[in-house]
């Protein structure tokens, strides 16, 4: 047996020992003292909230899986002043006020912001007012918040963004010693299918090709939960009618987002909405619910009609052209380096079912 082992075996008596000697208060209070288990996974949330941002983020915190130590907010779905204060909002609503909130960059790298006020209502929240916020914002900046947490705890944080990547790019610039540091990304961005900005680009990465480029071949591990697999988590009627069984803040508020986007999808000839940023969470959470292969995938930044795609190499090679003459030849393959593992698959249902379940009576 390890010492480790040993140790954890040895607190266990003891707080048997202390049941038996002292009762269920003593026993609670020893029990309270175990460490956290060793599967809670530390994460920063990095937002642009939005409505199934909204859904995320209450997932992760209403999941012991996870630990959010803080969240960073980035423009996209809205502007970065709109997405801060719902951020706040929603952490307040959440009873979370010991979560670091902070603002992040106000626009992307190097092109204007395009926001989604279309598909998630004039507050970016479904048109759903919730209370003023009880907490207050963090003065730090957020890509530096992102960094002293990651020197703070290396190898323990996993970055999850769920906008547009431009706060983990300017964090990486300023700092590329958190990249060895940082234990995981898992990102809502990106397809390998085509997009919903236009047919190549999906909406997180066309909002800031170049921080995605810098994210992407930054060398760290990084899961893609793109917009392919995303469409096949629609949460639907069904689910809406669970989450209109039960009660409570969080419970009620993303009874309403989900209304909200159910109706729209509706009208748009859609039997459900896809849980685009909740399955990033998802992942992070538990990431067999995904079949995500290893590819090497790269940004596109210039073409007209393909800037915000995400191209992924499949088969793992690239062939070798040598010029001969005045024509070049395949002279052989050449191996690619995988920089992502690329969800492809989803168990959807069992997904749903997930979500459904940490939201309900909350």
């Amino acid at each position: 047996m390890s010492l480790s082992l040993r140790h954890s075996c040895h607190r266990l008596r003891t707080v048997r020992c202390w049941c038996r000697l002292g009762g269920l208060l003593i026993c609670l209070a020893a029990a309270l003292a175990l460490p956290a288990l060793a599967s809670t996974r530390k994460i920063i949330l990095d937002t642009d909230p939005g409505s199934d941002d909204a859904m995320a983020l209450m997932l992760a915190l209403n999941s012991p899986e996870l630990d959010v130590r803080a969240i960073t907010v980035v423009p996209g779905n809205v502007t970065a002043q709109q997405g801060l204060e719902n951020a706040l909002r929603m952490v307040s609503l959440a009873n979370r006020c010991d979560i670091p909130v902070a603002a992040g960059a106000q626009h992307p790298l190097f092109q204007k912001l395009i926001t989604a006020e279309f598909w998630h209502g004039k507050n970016g929240l479904a048109n759903v007012e919730l209370p003023p916020s009880k907490c207050k914002v963090d003065s730090r900046y957020g890509p530096d918040l992102i960094i002293q947490m990651v020197h703070a705890a290396p190898h323990e944080i996993t970055l999850v963004p769920v906008g547009p990547l431009t706060n983990i790019a300017l964090a990486v610039l300023k700092d590329p010693s958190i990249v060895p540091l940082v234990k995981e990304v898992i990102l809502m961005g990106g397809s390998i299918s085509g997009g919903n900005v236009n047919a190549a680009a999906e909406a997180n990465i066309y909002n800031d090709p170049e921080a995605a480029q810098i994210v992407f071949q930054a060398g760290w591990p990084l899961t893609m939960v793109g917009l392919d697999v995303g469409d096949k988590t629609l949460i639907s009627r069904k689910q809406l009618a669970e989450l209109g069984r039960t009660h409570g803040p969080v419970n009620d508020f993303i009874y309403l987002v989900v209304k909200y986007l159910v109706e729209l999808s509706e009208k748009y000839g859609s039997s459900g909405s896809p849980m685009y940023d909740p399955l990033a969470v998802g992942v992070a959470i538990d990431a067999t619910l995904v079949t995500a292969p290893a590819m090497h995938v790269d940004v596109e930044t210039r073409g007209e009609f393909t800037r915000g795609e995400t191209v992924a190499n499949r088969h793992g090679f690239v062939e070798r052209n040598v010029l001969q003459g005045d024509r070049y030849v395949i002279e052989e393959l050449d191996p690619v380096v995988p920089n992502a593992k690329v969800c492809v698959d989803v168990q959807a249902d069992r997904f749903l079912q997930l979500f459904v379940s940490r939201i309900q009576g909350k």
